[in-house]
């Protein structure tokens, strides 16, 4: 049974907020900060529980602005290919403890922010190439694994969908269509698997009006805060993050 104490409050508000201000307004690619700080303070399990209804009520309203705009060939491939990486996750939550929960969240940060500085400093470079249906899957497979533990599939599909030179709104488009269903795919195991209980639901409400502040302010930081320095504050973030959940998960 989760407490809804101060520690819970005092990370959990602000962590979600920070999820609503990337969403709202710099990309959706640094959202799952906010379940990797809540599972500082709650077990991994209810971090993901009480975070993924959030991200839904998110999605969901920048699911309209995009309708029918996305690379269908590409999002089907994607959300194929997703299945097998959330099953294989399913069956790892299954069988292995809490611990091992976190240093996998612990490390998919210290990851995510490699990858990021990698790309920035010329050192990956992504190829154009053709649309390719295996890409898609190997892809969605990779991000169906690492959303189910982190919600934090954004690199794989990043790399496949960059690769292909898409236009910025077919783009944004097919993320926002692929992570929904990827979303709504996670539902069922996380049900099934006891990730999702009262308490869980009671965090998602209490932290949901927070992560649409969030939002709303990042809607309107997006035109005066310039992106290096809000990235510059999540990498920060991300990285103090990764290292506590693998020291936590190790002592």
């Amino acid at each position: 049974m989760l407490e809804f104490n101060w520690q819970f409050f005092a990370v959990g508000i602000p962590a979600i907020m920070f999820a609503g201000i990337s969403k709202g307004g710099f990309g959706s690619g640094a959202a799952f900060v906010g379940g990797a700080v809540l599972a500082m303070v709650v077990p991994p399990g209810a971090a993901l529980g009480i975070v993924l209804p959030v991200l839904m009520v998110i999605d969901a309203a920048t699911l309209k602005p995009y309708w029918r705009k996305w690379h269908w060939p590409s999002a089907k491939g994607i959300i194929i290919g997703a299945l097998p990486g959330i099953v294989l996750a399913a069956l790892i939550y299954a069988y292995v403890n809490a611990d091992v929960f976190r240093l996998l969240i612990g490390v998919i940060c210290l990851a995510f922010v490699a990858y990021q500085l990698a790309r920035a400093r010329g050192w990956l470079s992504v190829r154009q190439m053709a649309f390719s249906r295996t890409g898609a899957w190997i892809a969605g497979g990779v991000a169906g694994f690492t959303s189910f533990i982190s919600h934090a599939g954004g690199p794989p599909v990043a790399v496949f969908l960059l690769s292909q030179g898409l236009a910025k709104t077919t783009y944004q488009a097919t993320t926002v269509i692929a992570f929904w269903a990827i979303n709504w795919i996670k539902v069922l195991p996380y049900a099934y698997l006891g990730i999702f209980g009262w308490d869980t639901i009671m965090g998602s409400v209490v932290l949901a009006p927070f992560a649409l502040i969030g939002a709303w302010v990042g809607v309107r930081m997006h035109h005066f805060v310039p992106e290096r320095l809000f990235f510059g504050l999540t990498y920060v973030l991300l990285v103090a993050t990764g290292v506590r959940l693998i020291w936590l998960a190790l002592t």
